[in-house]
């Protein structure tokens, strides 16, 4: 008998895939939530409700992002909400400051978070530095440094000292305005400063910087180095646990999407996040700067330090200032 002829195996094959649903090209979702740390009226809540508008303003389609403030202005708290309850699919995203990276780097129980699998969006830095009155002293000198408290990111300048081969005597209590005048009282030869007021800082006071907490140098302070150029002592976990607290000690915020958002939303939330640069920039205070996209790798790499950098750092903070967590 006869056989007809045997189907063509491409045709059979194109006609099942066009019998397939055509794919959807992604959207951001129509409303979506920002957690930020409070208070209402603090600096953070103002920053992200102009970054709320300016993401929505950025977004291809119709955006309502809405803020939600929660906690302190260190950022435990919506950090622990965000780990707990936001879900991959571009709905919620993190105000994170350094504040909250610090007290995950240094163990404080509190901080219930990981954040090692987050997505950034975008970032903002400020300088943060060591400043004294005059030139550094000679290594053998006596060095008091003011510090606010041993679990504080600007403790990485200490630890940078020690690193140096300058063994400084910590000043703790000491932040913003009563920094400034313990060292124009000359109660101490050396301040952190930090934030997005530091540079304002250092010029009202007249201290000179002695270096910068980075591993390469600020571009709004060429001149002045790296805390790394001069750091070479210790091991290499405890230097990375060195540049981890320094980069919390820069970071003035950071939007962050969960772990496993598709890379489709996070490349629409990145996109829109280029008007906010271009909106932000006109009202920046000197030495901030902003990151989006390919230029956050070198920001966030730091605040995921490796297991044995973090016991590194705990470590030297308990043995430098006897500090541990509750």
């Amino acid at each position: 008998m006869a056989q007809g002829p045997r189907p063509n195996r491409r045709r059979l094959l194109a006609a099942a895939l066009a019998a397939l649903p055509a794919p959807a090209f992604a959207l951001l979702p129509a409303t979506a939530t920002l957690l930020v740390p409070g208070p209402e009226d603090g600096p953070l809540a103002d920053w992200a409700h102009r970054l709320a508008a300016a993401l929505a303003r950025g977004s291809t389609t119709a955006v309502m992002l809405e803020r939600s403030v929660l906690g302190g202005p260190d950022g435990v708290t919506a950090a622990n909400r965000f780990a707990t309850a936001a879900a991959p699919d571009g709905r919620s995203l993190l105000v994170l400051p350094g504040a909250a990276a610090q007290a995950r780097l240094v163990g404080d129980q509190r901080a219930r978070f990981d954040g090692a699998g987050w997505v950034p969006v975008c970032a903002a830095q400020g300088p943060a530095l060591l400043a004294g009155r005059g030139r550094p002293p000679a290594a053998a000198a006596p060095l008091r440094l003011g510090l606010a408290a041993p679990d504080k990111a600007g403790a990485a300048a200490l630890l940078g000292l020690d690193l140096i081969g300058h063994a400084a005597t910590p000043v703790l209590g000491l932040a913003g305005a009563r920094a400034d005048t313990a060292l124009a009282q000359g109660a101490v030869e050396a301040v952190v400063m930090q934030g997005g007021n530091g540079l304002a800082r250092l010029a009202a006071l007249g201290a000179q910087p002695w270096f910068v907490l980075d591993e390469q140098r600020d571009p709004s302070l060429p001149e002045v180095p790296a805390v790394t150029e001069l750091a070479t002592g210790g091991d290499s976990a405890l230097r990375a646990g060195l540049l981890a607290a320094a980069a919390n000690a820069r970071l003035l915020g950071a939007v962050l999407l969960p772990a496993l958002t598709p890379g489709d939303l996070v490349a629409l939330w990145r996109a829109a996040a280029q008007r906010w640069l271009e909106e932000e920039r006109a009202t920046l205070n000197p030495g901030i700067r902003l990151s989006a996209g390919a230029d956050l790798a070198p920001v966030f790499s730091p605040l995921a330090p490796p297991p044995e950098a973090v016991l590194a750092y705990r470590d030297w903070l308990f043995r430098r200032l006897r500090w541990k967590p509750d």
